[in-house]
């Protein structure tokens, strides 16, 4: 197993224990509800998508008989994933407490650091599974 695939899914695991961490405490306060948007991204991007991700790298390359296209977008595909995602959430967080425009805007940024890291998912996959245009 790609090390970068290993660490989607220890991150991926990560994430699920953080998700149920902010889960039972919105269950526990209610100033803690103000956190869906966190609890709800750290399940759906951290858990699922990370382990869909390092699923998706390990067996789809093996389902279809080929090397994976490009082990190094996988790779900045993974930074780009989890710096996206701590960066996201870590400002929101910030900007429930203290909101700020700057925060607001570090927020969105990080949000297109992730659908940037979506799409090198989506293009990695499809050029590994996809067969080659002949001319």
């Amino acid at each position: 197993m790609e090390t970068f695939v290993r660490r989607f899914i220890i991150m991926s695991i990560v994430y699920l224990g953080l998700a149920a961490v902010v889960g039972i405490a919105m269950l526990g306060s209610e100033k803690a509800m103000a956190l869906k948007f966190v609890h709800s991204h750290l399940n759906m991007l951290g858990w699922v998508s990370m382990m869909i991700y390092g699923v998706g790298y390990h067996i789809l390359p093996k389902f279809m008989g080929r090397q994976m296209h490009s082990k190094k977008i996988g790779e900045v595909q993974f930074w780009m994933a989890n710096v996206g995602l701590v960066v996201m959430l870590a400002a929101y967080t910030l900007n429930l407490y203290n909101p700020s425009s700057a925060l607001v805007a570090l927020t969105v940024l990080a949000g297109v650091v992730e659908l940037v890291s979506v799409f090198l998912f989506f293009y990695n996959m499809l050029k590994t599974m996809m067969p080659p245009v002949s001319s």
